[in-house]
């Protein structure tokens, strides 16, 4: 098998790589080319920590496999290490052999901030000017640099539970030469873009604070119970998303599902979209949702193509099992 440590990921995966690689597995999983795992995530009663898996299965890029990590809130605090961790393996699926075991922390970052990415190009109007970011942390910075590929925006506006770190992403404005705004969340009716990356269990996002025309991505709820917006909010706007089993079941429409506001049958997948199947936005005035709960096969994708490219510049370990 092949290892491709952490440390090496960074000079092998682009952004523009991860949304390539995260667009057309969407289209696959539209198409039925392409599966997720059921996942398995739980709280494992030490350290706060929630730790579980995804995995799936891309017949049209034969990829097969599972992430296996998730979230430790003490770690940067106690370790110095960053609270996000997670370990892909690929497996042979002709064989069932294990193929290569590649590092996933910034690997699942690039592929979060493809995902959404993704949606905005394929949803956000194309005369979006305004940016909007509610969530300041260290995603938060992948997710803005992503997003802002994706439009001529001419500003970005920000909020965050902790106005401290909003300095993360305003850093990340000004590199891209665009000034940045602290704004409460009423403010955020000026976006015509917006990126919640929060790991919030009580909504913060309300139908109130979104204007007519806006593009949402919501990225942080992936477990049962997360909340980032007002359960109207999806009620009133067209809602995508990468898996509809995730969606309904760990992501935002649980509970807009839970309130009889909506039905699993209101909910299309972005690969839809991507493969022409539907029409995406209709309207200027229209308010497309993004609920991007985080698939397997995101992680596959970004990973196969991080082992090609490490194999081909002798970066890649290889080991015997």
């Amino acid at each position: 098998m092949y290892i491709v440590p952490e440390r090496e990921i960074g000079a092998l995966m682009t952004r523009a790589s991860a949304f390539d690689a995260v667009e057309k597995v969407f289209a696959a999983m539209a198409s039925g080319e392409a599966y997720n795992f059921p996942v398995i995530r739980e709280a494992i009663g030490h350290e706060e920590a929630l730790y579980g898996f995804k995995g799936g299965f891309d017949r049209a890029g034969l990829s097969l496999g599972l992430k296996a990590g998730g979230y430790w809130p003490n770690n940067l605090q106690k370790h110095g290490e960053i609270n996000h961790q997670s370990t892909v393996f690929l497996f042979d699926p002709d064989t069932g052999k294990v193929a290569a075991m590649v590092g996933g922390n910034l690997l699942t970052a690039l592929r979060t901030a493809a995902a959404s990415s993704v949606s905005i190009a394929h949803l956000a109007r194309k005369d979006a000017k305004v940016m909007g970011m509610v969530g300041a942390g260290h995603q938060a910075t992948f997710q803005l640099r992503a997003a802002l590929e994706q439009r001529s925006f001419e500003k970005v506006i920000g909020w965050n539970y902790h106005p401290e770190m909003l300095p993360n992403i305003e850093k990340v404005a000004n590199e891209a030469g665009l000034p940045f705004e602290a704004v409460p969340l009423d403010g955020m009716r000026e976006a015509d873009v917006i990126v919640s990356i929060t790991s919030a269990f009580a909504p913060s996002l309300m139908a109130a604070h979104v204007s007519p025309g806006t593009h949402l991505a919501c990225m942080g709820t992936d477990t049962k119970g997360k909340q980032e917006v007002d359960a109207a909010l999806l009620a009133a706007a067209t809602v995508f998303t990468d898996e509809i089993a995730q969606s309904v079941s760990i992501g935002e429409a649980q509970h807009a599902i839970a309130q009889n506001l909506m039905t699993e049958a209101d909910i299309h997948q972005i690969g839809a979209v991507i493969n022409g199947t539907h029409p995406g936005r209709k309207s200027a005035d229209e308010i497309t949702l993004f609920d991007g709960t985080g698939v397997g096969l995101q992680d596959l994708a970004v990973a196969a193509a991080v082992v090609d490219l490490a194999i081909e510049k002798g970066i890649a370990i290889k080991v015997d099992v």
